[in-house]
């Protein structure tokens, strides 16, 4: 989902930068710095942007400019915390872009779009589900977890093709009926693995999960 170089004037790539560098600013003010002080977390976090950046490096391509990969946004999200998740996710891109798999041009535009919208989608349905739906594990599961990731990828998806129809590079019917088909695919496949982490991380090791907390899920059963 990563965008190459080339495709945009360089008018949107400076307002990208201009959005991004703010925003980063406030991440790694309001970040949780002292969550990894523990050694689990810092390991976990660190761990898992270092698979996250093998994943991103080696995306599938349906053409130039339509790549696909895992996006890891709900689980680094529901383990890690948003701001967190989303900083992780930069080093990601970064060490994709190095490895050709992204443009240094459009660095700050794919930080907002995959990393951006990938978790804020996440973060968006757990405290929705927090809000409006019981406190159960399986709640916190299937939608935090499972679903979350699934929208996640669609939402990234879909963004995407937004800035890329909208700016005339690439057409609505090619994204309509090739692009927008493999990331439900990919959506799938994402709500998939990531359900399953979580619950194994749940399960096992609850403590790797900083937004989970058994004392507020089981006390309400």
């Amino acid at each position: 989902m990563n965008l190459p170089s080339g495709l945009f004037d360089g008018v949107l790539s400076l307002a990208a930068w201009g959005v991004f560098v703010p925003v980063l600013i406030v991440a790694l003010r309001r970040a949780p710095w002292r969550q990894l002080a523990d050694g689990r977390q810092i390991h976990l976090w660190l761990g898992m942007i270092v698979v996250l950046s093998l994943l991103w490096s080696v995306p599938i391509g349906v053409r130039p400019g339509l790549g696909l990969h895992f996006l890891g946004a709900t689980v680094l999200a529901l383990c890690c915390g948003g701001w967190l998740a989303w900083i992780g996710l930069c080093v990601v891109l970064a060490a994709a872009t190095f490895n050709g798999a992204a443009g240094f041009e459009v660095y700050a535009l794919n930080a907002l779009l995959t990393g951006g919208v990938g978790v804020l989608s996440s973060v968006g349905v757990r405290r929705l589900a927090a809000r409006l739906l019981p406190h159960q594990l399986f709640v916190f599961l299937f939608v935090s977890g499972f679903f979350a990731a699934a929208l996640s990828v669609i939402a990234v998806g879909v963004a995407v093709s937004l800035l890329l129809a909208l700016t005339g590079a690439q057409t609505f019917d090619y994204l309509l009926s090739e692009y927008l088909p493999a990331v439900l695919l990919l959506a799938f496949s994402e709500a998939w693995l990531s359900g399953m982490l979580i619950t194994l991380m749940v399960v096992y090791r609850p403590l790797w999960v900083s937004t989970y907390d058994d004392a507020e899920y089981f006390a309400s059963r």
